[in-house]
């Protein structure tokens, strides 16, 4: 088989970008080939961008690769959780916690949902400047809060937990550094500010784990949940729930957060599709689509990492074992190969019948046996709460202020979204129901 070509950089301009601009350094490589290679201190990253070749590596042939280094690092603060397991640990993890997230339960948290959204649009005012990406955290914090923990935690401790939660993404660019395997064992204020993180989730949901196991009550919330689960008549150990506990947080948290925000930017942006969205606002499918056409701009889950655990062919190369692979949704949304007008925001083309010339182009949730299980939850929670607010408030960016994009973990933008809250006529309408699965 070939070589792949090479992107023409030094190892050490390569870990730059990936700490400082990963999204440019996978672009330029996307612009050499659909098979890059990209060496790193310690490896080589191959970057793939096309859709036969990105399944193959998350679907079809799944078994040849690992998590790649970004989720290997995240153990950290996630420990064993089905975000960062592999195997049969996986597995169980996995026939555990599906149940959690069947249609008819997530259906039943939909009243929540609009509740909390009702409570947000009561706390701004018309004109008023707002963080607006703040703003979607605080509501999305509120809800996780309440899903997962049901009654136990006060307002000053979830806030702490969001904090913490800050602070660990905030480093995640850490992980392709060649110093880390030193400096997370030094008292750098990175290093603390990651142990505080840490302490503040296992305080918070131990403290919980130990309330429910003295209280008879049989609460419906995701922990307790978390505590009845069994497989093959054995629970989880209190260490297993603390460690889905907090993935559930992240995931549940972050990434509906960061949805939401980059759909006012761009419903801003593009006031003919703000117009028909407002119009339809009674209509689930179209709100859908306005939700998935925002997910193709920015996909929360913006690069997907694998490790290679045996070798691997795409396109005619051969991807050795212990190689790191990236797919990135990134890229794939973006293409013009496989959408008409990529750069356009066209809420329109989902509700043809095939709104990309590769179905397999779009993967907001991932793909394969890891595809996100809370997929059916972050839709009914970004579809209510964009349904909910948009009955009350729009929301207005003024282009002279620049928003960059900050890819972490999750493709959040950086630092504030400032915008001005409108408030729009009240509109009446039956109750607000998600749109399809």
């Amino acid at each position: 088989m070939a070589e792949a070509p090479r992107l023409q950089i030094s190892a050490l301009t390569a870990v730059r970008l990936l700490r400082r601009d990963p999204l440019e350094l996978f672009e330029r490589a996307a612009r050499e080939g659909d098979v890059v290679r990209i060496r790193v201190p310690r490896l080589d990253l191959y970057v793939l961008n096309r859709p036969d070749l990105v399944w193959d590596v998350l679907a079809t042939h799944g078994g040849r690769f690992t998590k790649g280094p970004t989720m290997q690092a995240a153990t950290r603060m996630l420990g064993q959780s089905l975000l960062t397991s592999e195997g049969e640990h996986h597995r169980r993890q996995r026939r555990l916690i599906q149940p959690l997230f069947h249609h008819e339960r997530i259906a039943d948290l939909e009243e929540p949902i609009r509740a909390a959204g009702e409570r947000a649009v009561t706390r701004w005012t018309d004109a008023e400047r707002l963080d607006v990406r703040a703003e979607m955290a605080r509501l999305t914090l509120e809800i996780v809060v309440a899903t997962l923990f049901g009654a136990g935690i006060e307002d000053a401790e979830a806030a702490r937990i969001g904090d913490a939660l800050n602070d660990v993404l905030a480093q995640f660019d850490r992980v392709f550094s060649p110093l880390l395997p030193v400096t997370e064992h030094l008292p750098t204020p990175a290093t603390r500010r990651f142990r505080r993180a840490r302490a503040v989730f296992d305080e918070t949901i131990h403290r919980m784990i130990a309330e429910r196991r003295a209280s008879a009550t049989r609460g419906d919330d995701l922990l307790s949940l978390l505590m009845r689960a069994r497989d093959a008549g054995a629970p989880m150990t209190d260490e297993q729930i603390r460690d889905e506990a907090v993935t559930i947080f992240l995931a549940g948290h972050e990434t509906t957060a960061s949805a939401l925000s980059w759909t006012w930017l761009l419903l801003s942006q593009h006031r003919d599709a703000d117009q028909r969205f407002r119009d339809r606002l009674d209509d689930p499918d179209y709100v859908a689509a306005v939700l998935r056409e925002s997910l193709r701009r920015y996909p929360p889950a913006w690069a997907i990492g694998r490790r290679a655990i045996e070798d691997h062919g795409a396109d005619g190369v051969t991807i050795p074992a212990g190689s790191v692979v990236i797919v990135s949704p990134w890229l794939l949304h973006h293409d013009p190969r496989w959408w008409r007008d990529a750069a356009s925001f066209d809420p329109d083309r989902w509700l043809g019948d095939e709104p990309a010339t590769d179905r397999r182009a779009y993967l907001p949730f991932g793909a394969g046996s890891r595809m996100c299980i809370g997929e059916g939850f972050a839709e009914l929670e970004a579809i209510t709460l964009l349904r909910t607010i948009a009955r009350t408030w729009r929301f207005e960016h003024d282009p002279a202020e620049p928003v960059r994009l900050q890819p972490v973990v999750t493709l959040r933008p950086k630092g504030a979204l400032w915008m001005r809250a409108r408030r729009v006529q009240m509109r009446e309408g039956p109750a607000v129901r998600p749109g399809p699965p």
